[in-house]
This record gives structure tokens, sequence and C-alpha cells, in this order.
């Protein structure tokens, strides 16, 4: 009886020891995370050459955590479409580097919103590995599987949106998101972010709210020959109030905002 209690006790200690074994320490863990470093989308927002505007709307915007889970990475060819004062465009000139380039598209209407701003991003080219794109609604032309990614910041919704009289001319959509398909490689992605309308709103809200529900985007790209391949909640806020323009006070730079990624199939 004595022999099988200590052999009893001497297999729960070689099982416990085991056991010890296999689970990774805390030391080793930490070393691991210490030489794995910054991602590269942590780096480009942490770059002193960022401006201090562009710093101030981090905090709201998460551009690291977005970047790394749409999957931008260094080397890429990136569009920003509409691409506005260019926030992003500066932080994915970081990301993709020197073997990498961004494409920063823009419009009259578009430049005339964002003023010296957008001016002031290029000057004296200091982002050398980004060009400037102008096209105008209807008039985007792009080369065919020429691009890793493109990006739609804050901007789908003004698809859906149409003032001639402002030079905002009605978007022809299906051409438009042809256009993107066309110039994505294969396997190739677009990024959108934008702010939620109610569940049911009307892509009209794209021109009064400039908000839209992401049941219209999910149809659309789908229409267009894209796959959903991922959606995140990271920039959720539950205390947006959906009726309120975006640009009203109570919720400019707090709304609530969807992130989708769309893979190019083909």
């Amino acid at each position: 009886m004595r022999r099988i209690t200590i052999l009893l006790l001497a297999l729960a200690l070689a099982a416990c020891t085991s056991e010890e074994a296999s689970k990774p320490s805390d030391t080793g863990a930490a070393a691991e995370t210490a030489e794995a470093g910054p991602s590269a989308a942590e780096l480009a927002v942490a770059n002193e050459a960022r401006p201090a505007a562009d710093r101030e709307r981090d905090a709201g915007r998460k551009p690291a955590e977005v970047l790394e889970f749409l999957g931008i990475e260094p080397g890429m060819t990136v569009l920003d479409m509409f691409s506005g004062g260019g926030y992003y465009t500066e932080i994915l000139s970081h990301v993709v580097g020197t073997d990498g380039r961004v494409i920063a598209h823009s419009n009259e209407a578009y430049l005339q919103y964002v003023g010296d701003e957008f001016e002031q991003r290029y000057l004296d080219g200091r982002l050398a590995n980004a060009m400037v794109l102008m096209a105008e609604n209807n008039e985007l032309t792009l080369d065919e599987n020429s691009i890793d990614a493109v990006m739609l910041a804050l901007s789908f919704h003004d698809l859906y949106y149409a003032a001639p009289e402002q030079g905002w001319p009605e978007i022809d959509i299906s051409r438009f998101l042809a256009e993107l398909r066309k110039g994505l490689k294969p396997g190739g992605f677009v990024a959108i972010i934008d702010h939620y309308a109610a569940k049911g709103a009307p892509s009209e809200t794209g021109g009064t709210t400039h908000r839209i529900d992401p049941a219209i985007v999910i149809r659309d790209m789908s229409a267009a020959g894209f796959e959903l391949d991922g959606q995140s909640d990271i920039l959720r806020n539950p205390d947006d109030d959906y009726a309120k323009v975006v640009f009203d006070e109570a919720v400019r730079g707090k709304t609530d905002r969807f992130v989708m990624r769309f893979r190019n199939p083909d």
C-alpha cells in the first residue's frame, strides 16, 4: 500500500512539473513582444514628421488599429480615394515606405473644402512616395491590376450625394466601383470607413446627414463583384445620435463608425 501511495505522489508531482514546463513564462512572452517591436502602422502614427493637427485627431480615429486590421503593409501601392486634406495619405505614406506608393485622389470640390491643408501636405516634396491624382466625379481612370488597396475614409457616403451647382455631379456608382475593381490587383482590397446611419435609412442620407447604412455599402459592393472580407468595431460609439449631421459639434469627431474590408476575388 505504501509503494502505491509513493507511486501516485510521484506521478502527481511529475504531472505538475510537466504542466508548469508547458506554460509560457511571463518573461518569455514579454521578451517575445519586445523583440517583435511596434508594427509598421504604429511607427507611422508615431512619426514625428506628422503635423500636430493630425495627431490631435488620432484619439478619435485610432489609425494604427484601423490600418493593422485592414492589412496595409510596407511595399504596397495604396489609392487614398477622396483623400481630403491628406490625414490618411500621410500615415499610409509612412506605412508603405520607400518600396511602396500612395496615390492621393482629390477633385475641385474636396480641394475647396479642405483649403490650404492639401497644399501644405505635399509642400517641398515632403511625402516623396505619394503622388496626387486629380479626377472629377465620373472621370476616374486607373491602370489595370496596379493597386494593392483602395481606401475610402469617411467618404463612401459621398457616392450617393449630388449637388451639380456646387461642383458635385451625381456619381455613376456602378461605373465608379467597376473602375476600382479594374485597378485592383487580384486579391487586392477596398477599405471603407464611414459614419453609421440608422438601419434601413435610404442612401440619400449620404447627402443630408453624411451618413450611410452599412447594408447599402455591402449591397452595392457585392453587386460590383467584391466580397466582404472583414468588419471591425474599432470605431463604434453607442452614444452617437444618427439624426445629427456628422459636422454637428455635438457629434463631430465622435460619430459611430464602421470599418469594412472588401476583397477583389479575381
